[in-house]
């Protein structure tokens, strides 16, 4: 089976020299979801020809010409795209299944009719971002509870939110519609946490999120649950006895 194509010798050997108009249109997906790139026919002629290539290797990867009994799509030259390429026969479209990071970049559509028409495709690829994890911080309490203002320590709980391997993504602590604090990272693979200090009554509502220009998830704080009076983190409670 053939595995790849290369453009340059494909696009010689067809005498292509005519004029050539061409559009670029930007596409965003989830990683594991399927993204189709429209030709915006709604059918093509039997002399048509299309041809999809990924632009940075100059490699084809689908191609229609009724004429000549083609109908074709291509793994790749390392086989990234197999068993992921869908090709419809009526529209020329393209539809990527099971899509991961790696099928990120700049797709070509090519169009052989009357004259040379192309649409370049930017397909970015998201990574799902993981669920935001909070968890009581015990190394700030217990460092508060000893400097000189443990009083004050005491009536708040310590929080850390936190999430791992992560790129290119903002972590924020938000109360109720304010956001509180964020930290941001464009690194591909790292670990992040954001601190947040609230009293053991506080009775406003809290989440903390993590997003990045296509999507967010949200872990909203459960103070109650969180923030539970332990013994030697509140003040003591010195039992009333009565002598009859």
């Amino acid at each position: 089976m053939i595995t790849f194509v290369n453009l340059t010798n494909l696009f010689v050997s067809a005498g292509v020299f005519g004029s050539e108009t061409n559009e670029t249109k930007s596409v965003s997906v989830m990683e594991g979801d399927s993204v189709t790139l429209h030709t915006d026919f709604t059918e093509i002629h039997e002399d048509d020809e299309i041809m999809w290539s990924v632009v940075a290797e100059h490699t084809l990867i689908a191609q229609i010409h009724r004429a000549s009994g083609i109908f074709s799509t291509f793994d790749g030259p390392d086989e990234r795209f197999r068993d992921r390429l869908k090709l419809d026969d009526q529209t020329g479209s393209l539809t990527i299944t099971d899509i991961t990071t790696k099928h990120a970049g700049d797709y070509k559509l090519e169009i052989i009719a009357a004259q040379l028409s192309s649409k370049t495709f930017s397909v970015s690829v998201y990574a799902r971002l993981p669920t935001p994890n909070i968890t009581r911080d015990f190394s700030q309490n217990s460092s508060s509870s000893s400097s000189s203002s443990s009083s004050s320590s005491q009536q708040n709980c310590s929080l850390v939110c936190s999430v791992v391997n992560v790129g290119h993504v903002t972590l924020s602590w938000y109360k109720g519609n304010s956001l509180l604090s964020s930290i941001s990272v464009s690194d591909l693979s790292i670990s992040l946490s954001l601190p947040l200090e609230v009293e053991y009554q506080d009775k406003n509502t809290y989440s903390c999120v993590i997003n990045n220009s296509f999507t967010n998830q949200t872990q909203h704080l459960d103070i109650s649950k969180l923030c539970q009076i332990h013994s030697g983190t509140s003040p003591a409670i010195s039992p009333v006895i009565s002598i009859i």
